[in-house]
């Protein structure tokens, strides 16, 4: 099976398996609700993001206890240095943030959104 193939197939599994945070966070991105077009567990080449607005190439990913582990956390530093260089903006939560303060996660996401959208 091809790399890409395997991402998709991924995607869609993880779309299966959200975290009570990432279903939160999901209600209030769906349909438009901030203005722009959220897509959940997007492929981005080798990557699958949590949340993706491609109209002003916004991620947002929503991390638990398993990325504060050190090869992790490697990981991930990685992983948005390499969305970066493509001109991705990368937001993080934490899913206790997610699950405690939506409210406070929704402003923050907000005017991420306004700012990408003036550029």
């Amino acid at each position: 099976m091809s790399e890409k193939r395997t991402i998709v197939n991924n995607s869609k599994l993880l779309r299966k398996d959200a975290t009570k945070a990432e279903q939160m966070l999901w209600q209030k991105l769906r349909n438009k609700n901030l203005g722009v077009k959220f897509r959940r567990q997007h492929p981005f080449d080798m990557f699958i993001v949590d949340f993706y607005a491609p109209s002003i190439k916004l991620a947002i990913e929503v991390d638990g206890s398993f990325h504060t582990i050190g090869a992790n956390k490697e990981y991930d530093a990685m992983r948005t240095d390499y969305l970066e260089c493509r001109y991705v903006r990368v937001l993080r939560f934490w899913n206790s943030e997610v699950e405690r303060n939506l409210e406070e996660v929704l402003e923050k996401i907000k005017e991420e959104i306004k700012k990408l959208s003036s550029i």
